[in-house]
């Protein structure tokens, strides 16, 4: 009986950090540069790197409404892309929730979930904005 016990936990714990070790999480360094008045609009490129060695470069591209006002442009950006399972899950749309403010050094957040994963971004720049939006945001290959 402490045999079968002692079996299936070991099982059990080699099963569950097989499953985990697929999963992982990649950081995002980007710049965006847009503008908005009710309606949002940005526009960058960026860099995911994940711990398995894995890289890609990409478009990020936004669009987004509430009330969110100005013009500036995200020069250190980073954020954390959490549960990639391969490279190839970086890419596409989600739903977005953000927020910015700034007079002449401005920051950003946004949070972008997608399915199992989720994506927060963080950011500082340059411009005059203020505002919160609610969207989408798109990574595609660069």
């Amino acid at each position: 009986m402490r045999t079968k016990i002692l079996g299936l936990a070991v099982s059990s714990l080699f099963l569950m950090s097989f499953s985990a070790a697929h999963a992982e999480d990649c950081d995002l360094k980007y710049t965006l540069k847009g503008w908005a008045a009710f309606y949002k609009t940005y526009n960058g490129t960026g860099t995911v790197s994940c711990p398995s060695g894995k890289t890609a470069k990409v478009k990020l591209s936004l669009k987004a409404g509430g009330f969110t006002f100005g013009a500036y442009e995200v020069t250190d950006g980073k954020g954390k892309i959490r549960g990639v399972r391969n490279i190839g899950d970086i890419y596409g749309s989600s739903f977005m929730m953000d927020g910015d403010a700034g007079f002449i050094k401005s920051v950003e957040g946004r949070w972008a979930p997608k399915g199992s994963q989720t994506r927060t971004l963080s950011g500082k720049g340059k411009g005059y904005d203020i505002g919160w939006s609610l969207g989408s945001l798109n990574i595609e290959k660069l």
